[in-house]
């Protein structure tokens, strides 16, 4: 697939069934049968100040209506359809095939009981909604629009409303799918445009309606324009490891900048692969960012909670700055005091 940016995992990554009797185990039940989430593919990227993040939505059998529900860090200021080739482009560079190369989560306001509709749109088979609310709230909208939510519903929903009220909310009719001609397997890329001070990417809402021992599989492409910090650290322990960590080459950019919407992928950038495999117990985590390279917020990676001490690179610039002064003060005083007869 070809594009980087930040929607890769918003389709795919919680998900509510609609419309149907049962939630169960990890998978989607529609009216006319099971639907089985494929691993998740998302791709992120950082330019200027606004992540883009697509992804595509994909399924396996069964029929009916499903749909997600994505946290987002901010207001998006565009959701279009995503390019045709930018997450397949990103995994032939990271896999090649042989012989072939504001501040966000600050605390916030979340006492809201009812939602305010931001943004309404449809891509191909999807019904896509911006929503701003509380976790309650969302969680109410979510029932009355035929959404059953599974029983840790609103302790996610809550979690995530603490840190940003946005919600992005896609309806996906399998029977409009096979209208469309879309064959099992086949994914609809989609691509949200979201100004923000650092990119995030919310990873434990993809346990939502899992028991804690099944498994969570997923991929996310980051594209900055250097070397980013992340959190929590991808050593593998807590089942994220960092697959891929390199200079992007000058192809890849220009293959992506070259699909539909991604004009905006810059000259220069450095590509990241991280691969969550783990289950639904340990995934308790999402993905915060520093595309400067320093200090990414704890809040935003849900290590900690709003409004907890979470030091930001400017304030542990200050910290350092006034140590280094304190030091100077005291050799100075040393150097005044007289010496010993």
């Amino acid at each position: 697939m070809r594009r980087p940016v930040a929607f890769a995992m918003a389709l795919a990554l919680s998900m509510l069934t609609f419309a149907v009797p049962a939630f169960a185990c990890g998978g989607l039940i529609g009216p006319n049968g099971a639907v089985n989430l494929l691993r998740t593919t998302t791709f992120v990227g950082y330019h200027d100040g606004v992540e883009h993040y697509v992804t595509a939505f994909q399924f396996a059998g069964g029929g009916g209506k499903f749909g997600s529900l994505t946290p987002l860090p901010g207001v998006p200021s565009n959701v279009e359809k995503g390019g045709s080739w930018t997450l397949q482009r990103l995994i032939r560079e990271t896999q090649p095939i042989k012989g072939v190369i504001a501040a966000p989560f600050a605390a916030r306001n979340t006492a809201q009981d009812s939602v305010e509709v931001l943004l309404e749109t449809k891509i191909d088979a999807l019904d896509i909604t911006v929503l701003k609310g509380g976790g309650a709230a969302v969680g109410e909208w979510a029932t009355a629009h035929g959404f059953r939510l599974p029983a840790d519903a609103p302790e996610v929903l809550d979690f995530y409303a603490e840190r940003s009220p946005i919600f992005l909310a896609a309806a996906f009719d399998a029977d409009a799918a096979t209208a469309r001609n879309q064959r099992i397997g086949d994914g609809t890329p989609v691509h949200i445009t979201i100004p923000t001070a650092n990119p995030w990417v919310p990873l434990r809402i993809l346990a939502l309606g899992k028991q804690a021992n099944d498994p969570v599989t997923a991929d996310v492409y980051l594209l900055t324009d250097r070397k980013p910090a992340i959190l929590p650290l991808a050593r593998g322990a807590n089942g994220l490891t960092l697959a891929y960590d390199q200079g992007a080459s000058k192809t890849l950019l220009a293959d992506l900048r070259s699909d539909a919407g991604m004009s905006w992928v810059p000259a220069n950038g450095w590509l990241s692969q991280l691969r969550i495999d783990t289950n639904a117990a340990t995934l308790s985590y999402d993905l915060a960012v520093d595309v400067q390279g320093h200090s990414p917020s704890r809040v935003a990676a849900g290590l900690e909670t709003p409004g907890s001490a979470d030091p930001t690179p400017l304030a542990l610039t200050l910290l350092a700055a006034a140590m280094a002064a304190l030091i100077v003060i005291a050799i100075r005083e040393q150097k005044r005091r007289p010496l010993p007869a």
